[in-house]
């Protein structure tokens, strides 16, 4: 197969939403159709055995919610899928952040009753900064919720999207009888217990004709009638290059949890999503249909498999093809590297794999050598951009609780930091260190895996930090510099790449700060 064909058969994208509002449960009945699965597990029941695939990690089986963004790919009709399941809960929200800069697309999935949720509307203005393609997927239609039109009206509000139904649902919650695919012109009925096998699609091109009412019944059938008008008569008509652009959003409707609606979407993504796109560097813009590779990691994860204490670097590939053991330049150390052992990812397992195309998402074993941002390249050197941390929002001092495994701690905080789990800065003063995040929860996380995956246990202190801002000096030698050293010495802190770093204790003494010291710069990113 030719290197252009495979570039055109892959889709990258992510599932993005507000906890719970079914993005696991959607990315687990995706993997059904593609075969990678042959039964999908639910995040919450009890009664299936199984859970998700894409919760690995023992912390999310225990709570119910994923912690992590997990890797999954599978076949579907030729065409190669490759989902990125992310974090909806807003304290791990930096590693859905990044996950945005390796996907090509993306699916919004919104909860019919509660509609629109905060951490939706941050998530999709990250996507419109940069244009991401956007499809929009209103779950849970089995429920009770809002009106069809209602939810439309908010997503454009809130979220400013311009959308276009590409399916309408017949009813809702107790009456559900099924949607009208106005993308493909048929009807596809809700019996309510299609758990494992999928309803028959009924084509009816007319909708004026009798089998509509024959189907649905009189009372349904007219009220769809005038609802498919209204939508013909408010919306957009759908169109792919708009789309791509990012300025209209597709909306399906459907219920994962059954099922429903899900073959639609998947059918209908396929067919409109955009190959791997080109990514701009430091030097310049970056095809996938060039020949040498280029890649990028946006994601680091220690110890996926608790039987080997092991590190995945995620690397995307943006352009020419990654191959097993071929030496690559590692353009941030300036040396060359090789590996034996690229993974793949299908659903559960992990494969090896020997060649891989731009859009792919590889697996390499790494023993310290990368950090979330890192670029690899054939031999060329560039950066890649569009990497940062965030400035976090919590701040304790971290302890050792056990003292005969100091060192057990210390290669945990290590790997952890570089994971991008949290942010370690230490005191200039008495070189105490201090964890920095941005929600709460993950000091649980981080407790949590430091005493199950390295055998060291910490406790926290708390630290009243307001924010923390990454120092640019106008001029190292300057005496306005050396005079804000001086006096704000208790609040200097050094990250762990070595760049500066000033702990403000309250919004008022930042503003202060930043009026007394014109000449230096305050960074809310670390990438300036």
């Amino acid at each position: 197969m030719k290197f252009t064909e495979e570039i055109g058969r892959r889709r990258t994208f992510g599932i993005i939403s507000h906890p719970d509002a079914g993005k696991t449960t959607l990315t687990e009945k995706l993997l059904l159709f593609g075969g990678a699965i042959q039964e999908a597990g639910a995040v919450k029941s009890n009664k299936i055995k199984k859970g998700a695939t894409s919760d690995f990690m023992e912390i999310e089986r225990q709570r119910g919610i994923s912690v992590a963004t997990s890797v999954l790919a599978f076949e579907y009709k030729d065409i190669k899928v490759n989902i990125l399941d992310t974090p909806g809960h807003k304290d791990f929200a930096e590693d859905t952040f990044r996950t945005l800069t390796a996907v090509d697309s993306v699916i919004v999935v919104i909860d019919v009753a509660k509609g629109v949720e905060e951490q939706t509307e941050k998530l999709v203005s990250v996507c419109r900064m940069r244009n991401i393609p956007m499809i929009v997927f209103i779950n849970k239609l089995d429920r009770e919720g809002k009106d069809a039109f209602e939810l439309l009206d908010e997503v454009e509000q809130k979220l400013g999207l311009t959308v276009t139904p590409l399916s309408f649902p017949i009813g809702m919650g107790y009456d559900f009888k099924g949607i009208y695919n106005i993308w493909e012109k048929n009807i596809n009925l809700f019996s309510g217990n299609s758990r494992k096998n999928i309803e028959e699609t009924i084509e009816i091109l007319d909708l004026s004709s009798e089998d509509l009412n024959k189907t649905i019944g009189d009372d349904a059938a007219e009220t769809l009638r005038e609802e498919l008008e209204l939508v013909e008569g408010i919306y957009p008509k759908f169109d792919k290059k708009a789309y791509q652009i990012g300025e209209l959003q597709p909306v399906f409707f459907g219920s994962a949890l059954n099922n429903f609606g899900v073959r639609e979407l998947l059918d209908c993504f396929i067919t409109i999503a955009p190959p791997p796109r080109p990514k701009e560097s430091d030097v310049r813009l970056v095809k996938p249909e060039e020949k040498d590779f280029t890649g990028f990691v946006f994601k680091i994860h220690a110890n996926m498999d608790p039987k080997h204490r092991d590190r995945l670097a995620f690397i995307k590939i943006v352009s020419g093809t990654f191959e097993r053991n071929v030496p690559y330049l590692h353009t941030r150390h300036n040396k060359k590297l090789k590996f034996s052992s690229p993974n793949a990812f299908f659903a559960e397992k992990k494969e090896i794999v020997d060649i891989s195309y731009p859009g792919d998402i590889v697996g390499l074993h790494d023993t310290g050598n990368f950090k979330i941002g890192d670029t690899l390249t054939k031999g060329e050197v560039l950066h890649y951009k569009g990497i940062p941390s965030f400035s976090p929002e919590h701040f304790r001092y971290i302890n050792n609780a056990d003292p005969m495994k100091s060192k057990q701690l210390a290669k945990g905080i290590d790997q952890l930091m570089d994971e991008g789990v949290a942010q370690l800065f230490t005191l200039e003063l008495n070189g105490r260190k201090v964890i920095g995040t941005v929600g709460a929860l993950q000091y649980e996380v981080i407790q949590y895996r430091l005493e199950h995956e390295y055998g060291a246990k910490c406790t926290y202190e708390n630290l009243n930090v307001h924010k923390a801002c990454w120092v640019e000096p106008e001029d190292e030698n300057n005496e306005e510099f050396k005079d804000f050293k001086r006096v704000k010495s208790k609040f200097l802190a050094k990250d762990k790449r070595g760049q500066l770093v000033f702990l403000a204790d309250s919004s008022f003494s930042l503003q202060m700060t930043q009026q007394k010291y014109p000449s230096i710069k305050f960074h809310y990113t670390s990438e300036f």
